[in-house]
């Protein structure tokens, strides 16, 4: 039998057991790195996402990023049902592993660059969520912050163990990250400073996602219809709008890129408008600063990916360079277009 077959044959063992499911159909998502995951039809007609965490140590982690899911939900944001097991679990153990069962989003995942539609919806989404989460408890797990606090030198230097690390592991593009990570060292040294200095001195944390970027939002005719993958966090608001208004599916790609960031940025403050506006304003330059201290991507052997998942890894690397370049050429011009945000009730 093949460690597919097996895999799939163990799932429908743990969703008949646990959860009461007849399989009719399983095949698997060549995606996720924490999880290996499936979509299932049962024989009921119920579309189920399954998730297979890799270690049972994942266990308190998955239980906090369920529960913030289910707390969404009850707040009628668009965020799939979990499905409890036979005992009322969240999460269920089974043959020492920890699943997860929830309902299967319509649409799927966006691979092109947002359009204004779709930028303007998922602002309204993560600006309702971000409202409903301001009141749920801080998570233990913290999201880092190195961008607004991490040395210089220490990201500098992170840069050489990158090129080590590819070199160790035969990247097929040493010629080209050789050339990024140059521009990386100029960039933490020319720039990091200027950024910092035009941030807000304090900024709100609260609950958070910590995850809401482009892979984890189901979208259908430029709609949210699931948002996924719920780490559950403490963080700062203002940093996860900044991710994902600055996409770099969508900056590296689409000319109109900072249009359709001033759009998700100005529904989200209709939305949220509890965010003190000099912190929605400095969501670009917070956004570039978490990405020149980002090196996720720039070497894959390490998380060992499908073939498919490492593709798109190994993209968004190539894409965050260019919206790096891109940030920085028009920093300026985003500053005064954000200065309009909130005069005279809209940008």
């Amino acid at each position: 039998m093949s460690e597919a077959d097996w895999g799939a044959e163990l799932t429908a063992d743990v969703l008949a057991d646990r959860y009461g499911f007849v399989v009719d159909v399983i095949e698997p998502v060549p995606m996720g790195t924490d999880t290996i995951n499936r979509r299932v039809l049962t024989a009921d007609g119920l579309r189920l996402f399954v998730k297979e965490y890799r270690s049972v140590a994942d266990l308190d982690a998955a239980r906090a990023a369920l529960d913030m899911s289910e707390y969404c939900r009850a707040a009628r944001l668009p965020v799939p049902r979990v499905w409890p097991d036979a005992d009322g679990n969240l999460v269920t153990i089974s043959e020492g592993r920890v699943w997860a069962v929830v309902d299967e989003a319509p649409g799927r995942v966006a691979t092109s660059a947002m359009t204004v539609s779709l930028a303007e919806h998922i602002g309204v989404v993560m600006g309702r969520m971000h409202r409903v989460l301001a009141a749920y408890p801080l998570p233990k797990s913290v999201q880092q912050s190195r961008w607004r606090t991490g040395a210089v030198e220490e990201a500098v230097a992170k840069c050489d163990s990158v090129m080590a690390t590819a070199l160790r592991q035969e990247h097929d593009g040493l010629g080209q990250l050789r050339v990024d990570l140059d521009h990386r060292r100029e960039d933490l040294h020319g720039h990091v400073h200027r950024l910092r200095e035009q941030l807000p001195d304090v900024l709100v944390e609260q609950a958070l996602h910590a995850d809401l970027s482009r892979t984890n939002l189901i979208v259908l005719a430029d709609v949210v219809t699931g948002v996924i993958d719920f780490r559950c966090a403490t963080g700062m608001p203002v940093w996860e709008l900044g991710r994902a208004a600055f996409d770099p599916r969508t900056v590296a790609n689409s000319p109109d890129w900072a249009a359709r960031a001033l759009a998700m940025v100005g529904a989200y403050h209709a939305e949220n408008p509890g965010l003190p506006l000099a912190e929605v304003r400095s969501c670009a330059r917070l956004a570039l600063l978490y990405m020149l201290f980002s090196f996720y991507g720039a070497t894959t052997a390490e998380y060992e990916l499908p073939q498919e998942a490492e593709a798109d890894l190994k993209q968004h690397w190539s894409e965050r360079q260019t919206t790096i370049r891109r940030l920085l050429n028009r920093i300026d011009d985003l500053d005064d277009a954000f200065a309009r945000l909130g005069a005279d009730g809209g940008t």
